[in-house]
C-alpha cells in the first residue's frame, strides 16, 4: 500500500490551466505594478486624466520668472576622494553648479521662451534614475518607467515664465515708456519712490537699498530641483529670489552636467556600494553621507559665488557662459540682490545639508543669517547643532508622528533640543509640526496627483492648504529676519512640548486662540488649527 493516495489521472490539477502571470508571488513589486495598472484603468473608465491637475498659478502679488543657470566652479576641486568601482573616476569632483532662479517679475510681461518642463528632458534619463533608485534598473524597467513618466507628467510645465525681466527694485512694474535709460535699467519709477518703497517693505520687510532677499534651497534625496517649484515660486511671487540647486551627489535621479569644452555628461544616481575609498576600501554609509553633504555644501558655496557675481555686475558674463542659454537680462540685476544676508533652506536630506552649512557661519562663502529646515533627514547623517542664526524647523505630521530612533535617541527629541538650545543662546528659533501633512507635502507631487499621494502617504490635509500653510509660515519667518517682528503663528507660545496625535486638524488648547474668522484675522487667520508648536521664541 502506498503511503499517499495517487492523484486522479482523468483531469489535471485545478490550477494547472491558469497562466503563470495570474498566479504570481505577491511581492511588493507585483503589488505596486498592479496598483499602477489598476489606477490607469480606473482613470480610463472614470474619464479622469492620469495626471489629475497641472501645477497651479502662484498666489502672490507678482508674476514669477525662472532662469536655469549652470556655471563653472570658480575653484574646481575634488571634494572627497571616493571613486566609482567600475571606472575609477572621481565621484565627488566639483566642476559646475546648476540651479534654477525663481524671482518676482512684472505681470503682463510677454513670455518669449517656452516654460520649463517639470520633468527635464530627456525623460529617459530621469526614468533610468528612478528605476535605479528602486533597485530594478535594466533595459525593460527603464523603458517602462520612461513610458509611465511620459504618460503621467511628461507634458507638465512649470508656470514661471522663462527669462522674464526682474521686477523693478521698488516692487512695481518697470516703466517701459520712460525715455530715461538709467530709470529703465534700475527699475525705478520716477516720482513713485515713496509709495513703491512702502510696498516692498510691507511684502518682504526689506528696503530697496538692500535689494531682494535671497534664499538658497537644497532638495531632498531621490529628488531634484524641479520637485519644489511651487514652494519656490510662491515665495518668489511674494518678493523673494529663490535659487533651487540640482545636486550632483548621487541623490538626484539623472542630472546632466554641461560644461564648456566637454561633451554633456549624464550622471545617474549612485549608492555607496558603487564607490570605494582612494585606497580601494568599500565605502561605509556614514562616510558616504558625509561625502555627499560636503559636496552639497561646496555646491551651495559655488551658487552663492555666482549670485554675488550677478549682483556685482557680472550678469552678462554669467549669461554668456551659461550652456543652458538662459539669463539674457541678468546684466540688469546688478545691485538688486541682498547677497550679504541670505537665507538657506532645504527639505529632508536638503534640510540636513542646510543645517550643516550653518556650522561656523555666517561667513563670506556662506552668508546665511537664517534657515528654513523642512523635515530634517532621519537617515542622512547627524544634524549639526553648531548654529548661530535664527532657524525655523517644520516637521510634517508624518515626520513627527513616527518616533524614529536617531543615534541613540528619538529623532523628534534631537531636533527639539537643537532648536531649544539655539533659543537659549539668543537666536530666535521655532520648531513646529504641520498637522495632516506627509513628508512630500511641501513638494509638487501632491499638487500633481492629490488622490494617489494621499492614498500612498497618508496625508489628510487638502494639498493646496498644506502648501499654503508652509508658504505663510516661511514668509512670516523671512519677515521676522528682516524686521524682528514675530507674526501670527510665530508669536504663539509653546502648547505642545511633545507631539500629540489629534483628530482632524487642530487639537485646540487654551492659549491657541479662539477666533479663526477671516473677517477679523486676514487671509490665513485659520492657521492655528493646522499646527502644533513645540519650541517657540515668543
Amino acid at each position: 500500500m502506498k503511503p499517499f493516495p495517487e492523484a486522479p489521472q482523468g483531469r489535471p490539477a485545478t490550477t494547472s490551466w491558469v497562466p503563470a502571470v495570474l498566479r504570481p508571488r505577491f511581492t511588493w513589486r507585483y503589488v505596486a505594478c498592479a496598483l499602477a495598472i489598476g489606477y490607469v484603468l480606473y482613470s480610463f473608465v472614470a474619464s479622469r486624466h492620469l495626471l489629475a491637475h497641472p501645477l497651479p498659478q502662484y498666489s502672490g502679488p507678482h508674476a514669477v520668472g525662472a532662469i536655469d543657470i549652470e556655471a563653472s566652479a570658480a575653484s574646481p576641486r575634488l571634494v572627497d576622494p571616493a571613486r566609482f568601482k567600475s571606472t575609477n573616476e572621481n565621484a565627488f569632483e566639483l566642476r559646475t553648479v546648476l540651479f534654477t532662479l525663481y524671482y518676482p517679475a512684472s505681470k503682463g510681461q510677454h513670455v518669449i521662451k517656452h516654460h520649463h518642463d517639470w520633468i527635464s528632458k530627456p525623460v529617459s534619463v530621469t526614468a533610468a534614475g528612478y528605476a535605479k533608485f528602486a533597485h530594478i534598473g535594466n533595459f525593460f524597467t527603464n523603458a517602462l518607467f520612461t513610458g509611465a513618466i511620459k504618460l503621467l507628467v511628461g507634458n507638465i510645465k512649470i508656470p514661471a515664465g522663462v527669462d522674464l525681466p526682474l521686477l523693478g527694485d521698488k516692487g512695481v512694474a518697470l516703466d517701459s515708456s520712460s525715455s530715461s535709460t538709467s530709470s529703465e535699467s534700475s527699475g525705478i519709477l520716477p516720482g513713485d519712490n515713496d509709495e513703491a518703497e512702502k510696498i516692498l517693505l510691507e511684502r518682504t520687510g526689506h528696503s530697496t537699498r538692500e535689494g531682494y532677499p535671497v534664499i538658497v534651497f537644497s532638495h531632498g534625496d531621490a529628488s531634484s530641483r524641479t520637485d519644489y517649484t511651487h514652494y519656490a515660486g510662491e515665495l518668489a511671487s511674494r518678493g523673494y529670489v529663490v535659487a533651487v540647486l540640482e545636486h550632483r551627489d548621487g541623490s538626484s535621479p539623472g542630472p546632466i552636467i554641461q560644461e564648456a569644452g566637454r561633451a554633456d555628461e549624464t550622471r545617474l544616481t549612485f549608492r555607496e556600494s558603487e564607490l570605494q575609498s582612494a585606497d580601494g576600501r568599500d565605502l561605509k554609509k556614514d562616510d558616504y553621507k558625509k561625502a555627499q553633504l560636503d559636496f552639497r555644501q561646496a555646491e551651495i558655496e559655488e551658487a552663492v559665488h555666482v549670485l554675488k557675481r550677478i549682483n556685482g555686475g557680472d550678469g552678462a558674463d554669467v549669461f554668456a557662459a551659461n550652456p543652458r542659454r538662459e539669463g539674457a537680462s541678468l546684466h540688469d540685476w546688478a545691485g538688486r540682490l541682498d547677497t550679504d544676508s541670505m537665507v538657506v533652506a532645504g527639505h529632508s536630506f536638503g534640510a540636513t545639508c542646510a543645517m550643516q552649512v550653518l556650522k561656523g557661519g555666517p561667513s563670506e562663502e556662506r552668508p546665511f543669517r537664517g534657515a528654513i529646515i523642512l523635515d530634517p533627514g532621519k537617515s542622512s547623517g547627524r544634524l549639526n547643532d553648531d548654529i548661530d542664526v535664527p532657524i525655523l524647523v517644520v516637521h510634517s505630521n508624518s515626520w513627527s508622528k513616527k518616533r524614529s530612533m536617531f543615534y541613540g535617541r528619538t529623532h523628534f527629541d534631537t531636533v527639539r533640543d537643537i532648536v531649544a538650545g539655539n533659543n537659549d543662546r539668543g537666536y530666535a528659533s521655532w520648531f513646529l509640526t504641520s498637522l495632516g501633512t506627509s513628508h512630500p507635502s511641501v513638494t509638487d507631487a501632491p499638487l500633481l496627483e492629490p488622490f494617489l499621494l494621499s492614498v500612498t502617504t497618508g496625508a489628510e490635509i487638502d494639498v493646496y492648504e498644506a502648501l499654503r500653510q508652509y508658504v505663510h509660515v516661511s514668509n512670516d519667518f523671512l519677515k521676522f529676519l528682516a524686521d524682528g517682528e514675530k507674526r501670527n503663528l510665530l508669536a504663539e507660545p509653546v502648547e505642545f512640548p511633545e507631539y500629540e496625535k489629534s483628530r482632524g486638524f487642530g487639537k485646540w488648547k487654551p492659549g491657541q486662540g479662539d477666533d479663526d474668522s477671516k473677517e477679523k484675522g486676514g487671509e490665513w487667520s485659520d492657521w492655528r488649527k493646522y499646527w502644533q508648536m513645540h519650541v517657540s521664541a515668543a
